[in-house]
């Protein structure tokens, strides 16, 4: 016979509202009182009723992840830490693909209106779109960014890209590239301009002149990036290394040098951004910079439920980011035509 939350109650000798407070992660339980009741619902294999905590806390007790992202690592990665978060809470996740600019309102409006999730976490480039704030803030959601171009007044989760690519474009200009193409991702991201931004900055520091047609547009997706890596090959002077500005695009950077006799990294570098799993499944392995996405997705929903729970709370996470030098780069040698 199923456990029920008066049971879990009797057996912890507490009140069915504590109960709840504690299911549901409420603040001012003392910490003893916790764990009677955990081991209660643990022992009793108690499992809320989603429909009665609707019912009585007037939440939907679900969440909503808001995209509109083409790379697919990178928004599983995402969803893998919001799923972790949510169940620990108690909590359901949602899926909601939204459009840019004015094409988001029907889908904020079908998501919210039939959905009703407690909240949403944003990632980019809706965290920073106007109209998607917009509806969030006149219609009173509480939500969380993920790598917010603005983080002012903002709750989420962020990392300083523009000094991670500096590390990286130095560990490729220390192995004596000088000729270090780059596939940027599309304007409405921040991460696209924090990480041309530190290309820029590298070169500056190395002493290195901008050459415009090193630089090529991407869309963060595989497909987007075999054009951009034909475009940098194609070139009368190619470059020796490329850094593409996520793995997706740097796999598709493998792909088109493949085709064309080249190896990875003997006759060119490459390198990317995020260390989603095809960094290290593809071969070479990847040298990348390591966004811990997951994380950022499990803090992000962290800081939501807080929001949630007691409006002003939640904060700006800063997360550290790190290099990894995998077999993907090496100095420059004289290519095969």
């Amino acid at each position: 016979m199923r456990s029920r939350i008066e049971d879990v109650a009797a057996a912890a000798g507490v009140s069915i509202k504590t109960v709840s407070r504690v299911l549901n992660n409420e603040p001012n339980v003392r910490e003893q009182t916790q764990s009677r009741v955990r081991e209660a619902v643990a022992r009793l294999g108690y499992k809320p009723n989603p429909s009665a905590r609707s019912l009585a806390g007037q939440r939907s007790y679900s969440l909503a992840l808001a995209y509109n992202n083409p790379s697919r690592n990178y928004l599983m990665e995402i969803q893998s830490g919001m799923l972790d978060a949510c169940h620990g809470n108690h909590y359901n996740l949602l899926l909601g693909p939204v459009g840019i600019g004015r094409h988001a309102l029907p889908d904020l409006s079908a998501l919210f209106d039939n959905s009703r999730p407690d909240g949403v976490v944003l990632i980019p480039p809706l965290s920073d779109d106007p109209v998607v704030l917009s509806y969030l803030q006149e219609h009173d959601i509480p939500f969380a960014s993920i790598a917010p171009r603005d983080p002012t007044g903002a709750i989420g989760v962020r990392m300083d890209e523009t000094t991670a690519v500096v590390e990286l474009m130095r560990h490729l200009i220390a192995l004596g590239h000088r000729r270090i193409g780059h596939i940027k991702g599309p304007r409405a991201h921040g991460a696209c301009q924090w990480r041309h931004a530190g290309y820029r900055a590298a070169l500056r520091e190395a002493g290195i002149a901008y050459d415009a047609a090193l630089v090529v547009g991407g869309q963060f997706s595989f497909e987007s990036g075999i054009p951009a890596a034909h475009r940098l090959l194609d070139l009368a002077d190619p470059p020796t290394a490329i850094f593409a500005a996520n793995d997706d695009m740097a796999a598709a950077v493998y792909r088109v040098a493949g085709g064309r006799g080249l190896q990875v990294p003997r006759d060119l570098s490459v390198c990317g951004f995020d260390d989603t799993p095809i960094a290290s499944h593809i071969f070479p392995a990847l040298t990348t910079v390591r966004q811990p996405t997951a994380e950022m997705g499990r803090l992000a929903t962290l800081q939501l439920l807080e929001r949630i729970r007691s409006p002003g709370a939640g904060r700006m996470i800063t997360l550290d980011h790190a290099v990894l030098v995998r077999e993907s780069t090496a100095a420059p040698g004289k290519r095969r035509r």
